[in-house]
């Protein structure tokens, strides 16, 4: 999840045992072997308890500062007088039409109106767009009638929040890769590769590198599982909860495979280079697929054709398709689609990346061109 400094290591793994050792075997201990390293890190548990206290802040700081007056159309001069001692910001429109036309451009939040059914006990009901403004309708006191122009199962303000939450957790995890291309031009620069590939397969030490952080992303995904609720509860929004659990489902696959996708690129551009000062150069691709998801998502979450389009592409499919599926926007079918694309694109590169990885890893001085690694590795 997060990038920590990665003190130079001895190889761990005994030649003796090695010598007869399968590549799950070998997998196996040199995942191990990140893994102990990584939490021995004061790096990786600091960096962890910032992220549990983002979480904290963003669920209760909301609640101790809170927003604005809602802003409301109020048809009729009636209704404006009836809304003088509320504390909303009130703009008087002449009829019902000119509300719509407010609510539709997002210049207000709600419109009020006189209530000429009966239904109402405080003599006018509420318009709102998609979901009931609950902001609004407690400063009514008794509850109004509530009339929605475009219902929707997930309210936007749902649906954002599903959306900035999941970009962001992409975002954190897909970066913290950039530990696996440390700790590879760490071992290279302290020639301690050499040792591990005498006694391990090139492909084990790569594989078990990923392997390795996938289990470390899932342990902080657990994490922030558990704290999620007590933050929520924390800050009186236990609603939101169930909000997102949901999604939740959909999410954790599409991150785990979307992380393995890119971790197998961080181990690649950390194999290219021999020094930290070079690692910039060979990540930059990297960070590029890596943001771009978490960008692209974020501007067009509104645009159905975009987000159509990136729920099919591998790289930003890890966001797009759980969106779509917790806004009931896509089929299950398309979410089993779009995931086996992504498994077959995880399937793909490691593959390509495995090659890269073998034919540059035992090279050193300058940056090594990928044409060289593909050649070196036959």
């Amino acid at each position: 999840m997060m990038t920590a400094t990665i003190e130079p290591r001895s190889a761990e793994v005994d030649d003796t045992e090695a010598q007869g050792t399968s590549f799950l075997a070998a997998t196996r201990l040199v995942a191990e072997r990140e893994v102990k390293t990584f939490l021995r890190s004061k790096g990786f548990w600091i960096g962890l308890a910032v992220i549990v206290v983002g979480l904290f802040a963003s669920a209760i700081l909301p609640s101790v500062f809170g927003g604005g007056q809602p802003s409301v159309a109020a048809v009729g001069p009636e209704v404006t007088r009836a809304l003088a001692n509320a504390e909303l910001d009130v703009r008087e429109v002449a009829d019902r039409a000119a509300a719509e036309d407010l609510l539709r451009e997002e210049e207000v939040d709600a419109a009020v109106m006189a209530d000429t059914t009966g239904e109402s006990p405080t003599g006018v009901r509420v318009l709102a767009l998609s979901d009931p403004p609950t902001d609004v309708m407690a400063q009514l006191g008794t509850s109004p009638p509530v009339d929605l122009l475009d219902a929707a199962d997930v309210s936007q303000g749902e649906r954002q929040l599903v959306i900035m939450v999941f970009s962001l957790m992409f975002l954190i995890f897909a970066m913290g890769g950039a530990a696996i291309a440390q700790s590879t031009v760490t071992e290279k620069q302290t020639r301690i590769v050499e040792i591990l590939v005498s006694t391990v397969p090139v492909r084990a030490l790569l594989t078990g590198k990923i392997v390795g952080h996938t289990l470390l992303t899932l342990g902080q995904v657990v994490v922030l599982a558990v704290a999620a609720p007590i933050a929520l509860s924390a800050g009186g929004q236990t609603e939101l909860l169930r909000v997102v659990a949901p999604a939740l489902g959909w999410f954790v696959p599409f991150l785990v495979l979307g992380f393995v996708l890119l971790a197998a690129m961080w181990a690649v551009a950390g194999s290219l280079v021999s020094r930290q000062e070079d690692l910039g150069s060979s990540m930059s691709l990297v960070m590029i697929l890596a943001l771009g998801p978490y960008f692209a998502v974020m501007f067009f979450s509104d645009n159905a054709t975009v987000m159509n389009v990136l729920s099919y592409v591998p790289f930003s499919s890890a966001i797009a398709m759980p969106v779509r599926m917790f806004s009931q926007d896509a089929e299950v079918w398309e979410a089993l689609l779009s995931m086996g694309l992504l498994a077959g694109s995880v399937t793909l590169i490691v593959l390509l990346a495995s090659r890269l990885y073998a034919g540059s890893l035992l090279q050193t001085g300058g940056k090594v061109a990928l044409s060289k690694a593909w050649r070196q590795a036959d």
